[in-house]
């Protein structure tokens, strides 16, 4: 009877491990799923956190690197069709130095919509948080600042779109 009792415990206690390294192995924005604490220097030395964000308004956080291919027709994409996506804040961070952030700024002409922030992670905070790999890496939230989806590999506006509605 002990062997048995024993037994069930230790089945239990195997499976309570199991269920908890499934969870823990998680990257953080999947078991947090709303806009993350971050916080980024701007190219004009200002910073822009998420108590900046306006209300009631949908975020794309999106981790690119300057010299990233994708990252640059992902942006031009953007630019292009920004009149579709207006009531949306987009974050551009990255990791590069602010002079290569700046240039990909000017060079993609961003300074000229109010609703795109530009900057640097300077505490390498939205890499680790989101695990990424690859860039671009591109999450969206809904209105209430809640995760709708992530993408490893950038998005397409129409994409963006049907998300957001």
């Amino acid at each position: 009877m002990r062997k048995i009792i024993f037994l069930c415990f230790l089945i239990l206690g195997c499976v309570q491990l199991f269920a908890q390294t499934a969870k823990d192995s998680l990257p953080p924005y999947l078991q947090v799923p709303f806009v993350p604490p971050f916080k980024i220097l701007l190219t004009d030395s200002s910073s822009f956190a998420k108590a900046d964000l306006p209300k009631s308004k949908p975020t794309v956080i999106m981790y690119f690197s300057p010299d990233c291919g994708h990252c640059q027709i992902q942006i031009k994409e953007l630019a292009d069709s920004i009149q579709f996506v207006n009531d949306v804040t987009f974050i551009l961070a990255s990791y590069k130095p602010i002079p290569e952030i700046e240039a990909f700024e000017q060079e993609y002409k961003l300074k000229q919509f109010s609703n795109i922030k530009v900057g640097r992670d300077v505490k390498y905070f939205l890499p680790s948080f989101y695990k990424v790999r690859f860039t671009p890496f591109v999450a969206v939230y809904n209105k209430k600042g809640k995760l709708r989806l992530a993408f490893e590999h950038g998005f397409s506006v129409k994409e963006l779109i049907k998300i957001l509605n």
